[in-house]
């Protein structure tokens, strides 16, 4: 995976997953595996990269395709594949198309395949937040 960070015109600051994602096994040439919690030792690089997991779900986060087209949703789910499922999700066409206009088609629920991903970015403001039940 390919990581930037950047900042849109919103102001909004985004960070990365990919150590996340490195940690827990995934890469083009590696599938994901967080393993079975019930196994795992308190002190194991899975569970650590686990907990990160766990820690971006329903966080907002930007997804940049192998096609130029970028997603923005929220996280839901990943899989041992590294594919990842967003809520939510709006899709925005790469500048040089010429219908993008920056207008937005809005998805809902979308699958993004792993092989697709070349980076992932995650919203720093919902990683700062504190977490309320």
């Amino acid at each position: 995976l390919h990581v930037r960070s950047c900042c849109s015109r919103e102001s909004c600051a985004w960070g990365t997953m990919a150590a996340v994602l490195e940690e827990n096994g995934c890469s083009r040439q590696s599938s994901c595996s967080a393993g079975d919690s019930d196994g795992e030792k308190e002190d194991s690089p899975y569970l650590h990269a686990r907990q990160r997991l766990e820690n971006l779900l329903n966080k907002n986060m930007r997804i940049l395709m192998t096609d130029g087209r970028t997603l923005v949703g929220c996280f839901l789910c990943t899989d041992r594949d590294c594919n990842v499922i967003l809520g939510s999700a709006q899709e925005y066409l790469k500048p040089s198309d010429s219908f993008s206009a920056g207008e937005p088609r809005v998805l809902g629920l979308a699958m993004v395949p792993g092989h697709h991903i070349v980076s992932i970015e995650v919203e720093l403001e919902c990683l700062t937040l504190p977490q309320y039940l």
